[in-house]
């Protein structure tokens, strides 16, 4: 069964003025989506995910991360959370066409203020990537041959360097890759991959 898979950062100093810098420095390591790159939508959320947005837009054709930053500054608060959603390819198998293809995947950037939803970021990250489902870096349901290991492969790698050039770049204190099971995902891909030796 498929699991969320999410990426918390925290760091040494979040005020007000650092939030944004920061999201900026860590969408900046993310391969972006060749056919859709960029963010494609932002929303503000002031105090708790229970309010409503202050700010909230899409972007069809996409815009750069700093364009995205830029729109989000006028309304800096330190009980805000900022989201930010772009996509990334990753292997997949179209299974009418037997083949495996790049697609782009949906990925969400999460800024919390530290006085969003109570402190939230204590538990969750300054900023959380959210990568959605963990299904296109294990393919559970797909036949593990030699070319489907290969593309699962390509996927954790894709995931390994984003998370490493995050931790190298961006000024981190900690970082936690991690599911909602909390199951590990990697003793989930040793137990998927040594399925094909």
């Amino acid at each position: 069964m498929a699991d969320s898979l999410y990426l918390s950062l925290w760091y040494p100093d979040f005020e007000v003025e650092d939030m944004l810098p920061r999201a900026l420095s860590v969408m900046r390591q993310f391969p972006f989506s060749a056919e859709r790159p960029g963010i494609n939508y932002v929303a503000l959320h002031p105090v708790s995910w229970e309010e409503a947005t202050v700010l909230e837009q899409s972007f069809p054709r996409s815009i750069q991360p700093g364009a995205a930053v830029l729109l989000a500054s006028d309304l800096l608060h330190e009980d805000y959370a900022y989201e930010f959603e772009g996509a990334w390819d990753l292997w997949t198998l179209d299974q009418r066409q037997e083949k495996w293809i790049l697609t782009p995947s949906l990925v969400r950037f999460v800024v919390r203020g530290e006085e969003f939803d109570e402190g939230a970021y204590r538990e969750e990250g300054h900023i959380q990537v959210d990568f959605g489902p963990d299904s296109p870096f294990l393919q559970e349901h797909v036949k593990l041959t030699e070319v489907a290991e290969m593309q699962v492969r390509a996927n954790v790698q894709k995931l390994v360097e984003f998370t490493g050039a995050v931790e190298k770049q961006s000024g981190t204190r900690a970082r936690l890759l991690w599911s909602e099971s909390e199951e590990n995902l990697a003793q989930k891909l040793i137990a998927r991959l040594q399925k094909v030796q």
